[in-house]
């Protein structure tokens, strides 16, 4: 037998061995406050959980009351053990620590596609190989390494998605030393994942929820679209302090901003969003972009773009594709909040007052 080959069945055999004891383990304790599973008269499920260093809550309507937490909770490990940086045996970390990766995981080559397109038509706003960037500002699983700005210069030539070549069975770098970080996109697409678990159980209507990126089907236990909320941009903001709210028809929606995710250094407000052109966090008026689109991943991908780009940027972009709708909160000149909204948009829009 060859090595790759027995390294192959090695891997598979661990992974499936990993799959089992979470589903053993979530049979055999009892559900915690975070975990908690709600069976209603109208057939209403909730679920909740972590994954992917944030929560997740999702809520269907199962008329038969079937509790499906056992099997999310077993593909989102698989999914983490495919993408996470955070994993030192990840796939996505494997490929990181060498120059070619063989896909074993189905859900690689799917993020590099629509990574690839969507990099491409915000002309490089959204790229996963900012990955060095975003570990030296101290965005990544290492924490702060912040150094100099001759660094980051040097680390501009491993920025490029155009570096990063792939087909259907296998991902290369065209540059050693090319880091991968699918963060910006990674949500929105376990997301898409979560969906499409339910409606292969006939689930129809529902709302996945991983860490404020969401995807809505059908409709909630009264008949009505579901809502989520658009959080007002501020600091001290908490969940319920809302600048507005979306009726989502069959969509997902992801919002960005770096109004929470920031660290202070020298007086200095230090944004995880970073420019892949400059290298540099951004420092502009643009405070929050969600976008809308028919999966989660183009808008999770889409909304980070967004707040590279700008709001004027975002406008023209919104304005040039129809693949996705946005609502941008911006700081206007006198420090107050304005708004845009694309117009297919607006009748799902409605704004909360203070």
């Amino acid at each position: 037998m060859r090595p790759n080959t027995r390294k192959n069945i090695i891997y598979s055999l661990v992974l499936l061995a990993m799959v089992i004891l979470v589903y053993a383990w979530r049979n055999q304790n009892p559900k915690t406050s975070e975990q908690k599973e709600e069976i209603e008269v109208n057939g209403k499920l909730t679920l909740s959980g972590k994954t992917m260093g944030t929560t997740y809550n999702i809520t269907y309507l199962d008329e038969e009351g079937r509790d499906f937490q056992p099997s999310i909770d077993s593909l989102l490990v698989v999914f983490n053990q495919s993408l996470s940086t955070y994993i030192p045996d990840s796939e996505l970390s494997q490929f990181n620590n060498s120059d070619t990766l063989d896909f074993e995981l189905p859900y690689l080559l799917p993020i590099l596609e629509a990574s690839k397109d969507i990099n491409q038509k915000t002309d490089g706003a959204f790229d996963p190989t900012v990955g060095p960037l975003v570990n030296i500002w101290g965005f990544g699983p290492t924490g702060p390494e912040l150094k100099d700005s001759v660094d980051i210069q040097n680390l501009l030539k491993l920025v490029g998605f155009e570096k990063v070549d792939f087909d259907s069975k296998q991902v290369r770098k065209k540059v050693s030393g090319i880091y991968l970080d699918f963060s910006s996109i990674a949500k929105g697409y376990g997301v898409d994942v979560v969906a499409e678990f339910l409606a292969s159980k006939g689930i129809n209507d529902y709302l996945v929820e991983i860490g404020g990126e969401l995807v809505a089907k059908g409709v909630n236990e009264s008949g009505e679209l579901w809502k989520v909320g658009v959080n007002r941009p501020e600091e001290s903001s908490s969940a319920s302090d809302l600048i507005s709210i979306i009726a989502l028809q069959d969509k997902g929606m992801a919002t960005s901003g770096n109004y929470r995710n920031f660290y202070v250094r020298d007086s200095v407000k230090i944004s995880h969003t970073i420019n892949p052109k400059t290298g540099y966090p951004i420092a502009q008026n643009l405070l929050s972009a969600t976008v809308v689109a028919d999966d989660c991943m183009t808008a999770d991908a889409y909304a980070t773009a967004l707040m590279v780009m700008g709001t004027e940027k975002a406008i023209a972009l919104d304005s040039a594709l129809d693949e996705i709708e946005v609502f941008l909160i911006f700081s206007g000149p006198n420090g107050e909040f304005e708004t845009y909204a694309s117009e297919s948009l607006k009748p799902y829009l409605s704004f909360v007052q203070k």
